[in-house]
């Protein structure tokens, strides 16, 4: 079964953005060899509507049959505000929450971003997969673009 990859906005803008284009045109070639499956929110889409025109357009380069698409439901906004209630992080991040929500109650295999403030950091990893361990959820992975690419295959 291939790897089902939740991503957020930071893994799109990646692509374009010299200090990470390595790592994510390595893993969207995954995606493009259909190694993996990019899963993809409602939220990503009304967060790239501010984007500059290459970095909203991108997703639409890869055939549809790439994408899983999930939408907001009640259930994983009641697990992000559980994040913020639980002081994994702040009211400001309840946007990064929810994609982690997403992610959890969509049961990916691994959700992947470049935001290494509120997302990719082993505390509030800690702190999110402690909630959902609470609530009843599996705990997620969360990784960097860079920790999901094959390197010397």
């Amino acid at each position: 079964m291939k790897l089902k990859v939740y991503i957020d906005t930071s893994v799109v803008g990646g692509y374009f953005d010299e200090e990470f284009m390595e790592a994510t045109q390595a893993l969207f070639q995954r995606l493009e060899n259909r190694e993996i499956i990019f899963v993809v929110s409602d939220l990503l889409d009304l967060e790239l509507i501010d984007a500059p025109q290459n970095v909203r357009e991108l997703l639409l380069k890869y055939p549809a049959d790439n994408f899983e698409k999930v939408s907001l439901t009640e259930e994983a906004i009641k697990l992000a505000n559980a994040y913020v209630e639980k002081n994994v992080v702040g009211k400001t991040s309840l946007e990064d929450c929810r994609h982690i929500a997403l992610a959890t109650v969509s049961r990916v295999d691994v959700l992947a971003s470049w935001n290494f403030k509120h997302i990719v950091n082993l505390e509030k990893i800690k702190g999110y997969n402690s909630v959902n361990l609470r609530l009843g959820y599996q705990m997620l992975e969360i990784r960097s673009p860079k920790d999901l690419v094959k390197y010397g295959e």
